[in-house]
């Protein structure tokens, strides 16, 4: 059986911030790319052409390709096979990005936890009742109630309406 490789890619740049950068990975994750860290991680001192990346200006000039950031505002070159020159524009892999990257709490998802736990708090119940009731764990309930976990909507539809003996009602805005 083939084993699925799940490359990080990125799929949308949501906003930039002097030199930090919130992306959604492919994975539904948003995460926060501090740069100044990365460029140094990553060796690029004042010799390097994208060492210009460390002006707020000059590094707000991302763009998204092929699922990774590029600036082509670094000029940088390499050689092809024949010896020719190519310009090609100064990139980091998603992967590499995604790793450097830290976890950004969603709006939805802090709301969601504070949700579940007033419902369960309001029907008075512990955390160990609503796992029981719902076919979880109390580690998952208190994981999902402080935002530590991802929910899958038919897990959330058996806490809300087994669990909480509430209706489940999703609305996209």
């Amino acid at each position: 059986m083939k084993k699925i490789i799940r490359i990080p890619r990125i799929i949308k740049i949501n906003c930039v911030k002097g030199l930090s950068i919130s992306v959604i990975f492919n994975n539904g994750e948003s995460r926060m790319i501090d740069f100044k860290k990365v460029l140094k991680k990553i060796g690029v001192n004042d010799d390097s052409p994208a060492h210009i990346l460390y002006n707020p200006d000059n590094f707000a000039e991302v763009v998204l390709e092929e699922n990774t950031l590029s600036w082509h505002n670094v000029i940088q070159y390499i050689t092809l096979r024949n010896g020719e020159k190519m310009r090609v524009p100064f990139e980091i892999g998603a992967d590499v990005l995604y790793n450097l990257s830290l976890p950004e709490p969603s709006e939805n998802s802090l709301r969601l936890g504070q949700i579940i736990r007033d419902a369960r708090l309001g029907s008075g119940l512990t955390q160990e009742d609503l796992a029981q009731k719902s076919g979880t764990t109390r580690t998952y309930i208190s994981r999902i109630e402080n935002n530590k976990s991802d929910l899958e909507i038919t897990t959330l539809r058996k806490i809300i309406e087994i669990g909480l003996g509430k209706k489940l009602e999703i609305k996209i805005k």
